[in-house]
């Protein structure tokens, strides 16, 4: 137990230790790039494990000459679309049995109510937005399974939103991570990266309650 304990510790707080990581396992830490990214995207009972500052972070140890950044992006890019992919056929094969479990420690039911509210109003978008929300990525490739979109268009804005989110966030990383300033703001930083997509999710979600009403 103490094993695996470890082990979920060591993916939760992955974005903490990277650094110390890439010392100690060169270039394995790809694979275990690979591996967060797939999880925290693919499996729906996974949605707390880092995304955003993982990401950033992997562009501040690329910029810093300590990963290489295609290797990078592409190891995260091709894990981001595999995990909703994976997500999306998990959504499909429970299909609308879905909306009848409750909240359970592996199930947030509030978390896919309101991902599947407004994924019903604004479709493929969401799925793009919802790529740079914490939780909200993890559940919006569930709701466009659970409720049937095509696997084509699914992967239309699976990949849009995977080269938008990869690439934005670890290239911010990857230009300014290293810069004094930046370093000494990165809580306030991510938590910026993470408000704005938030807010633009709210909104539409309201502006969908406004018009219902």
């Amino acid at each position: 137990m103490e094993v695996l304990a470890s082990f979920f510790d060591t993916l939760v707080h992955a974005d903490r230790h990277l650094a110390d990581f890439v010392a100690l396992y060169g270039n394995g830490i790809y694979a275990l790039l690979f591996l967060i990214i797939f999880v925290e995207t693919g499996l729906v009972v996974m949605p707390f494990l880092p995304g955003d500052s993982l990401l950033f972070i992997v562009g501040t140890l690329c910029g810093a000459g300590l990963l290489h950044l295609g290797t990078a992006l592409t190891v995260m890019l091709v894990a981001a679309v595999a995990g909703n992919q994976t997500n999306y056929s998990i959504g499909r094969f429970f299909g609308p049995k879905v909306f009848q479990w409750e909240s359970s420690r592996f199930f947030n039911r509030e978390a896919f109510d309101r991902a599947h509210d407004f994924y019903e109003r604004r479709g493929g978008i969401a799925l793009i937005l919802a790529r740079f929300v914490p939780f909200a990525r993890t559940f919006a490739p569930f709701v466009a399974g659970v409720t049937a979109m095509t696997r084509r268009k699914f992967t239309f804005y699976d990949i849009s939103g995977a080269l938008l989110w990869i690439g934005s966030v670890t290239l911010t990383g990857y230009v300014f991570g290293n810069a004094p300033v930046v370093k000494a703001h990165l809580q306030l930083i991510f938590w910026t990266m993470i408000a704005i997509p938030g807010l633009l999710l709210l909104l539409g979600f309201v502006r969908g309650k406004k018009s219902k009403a």
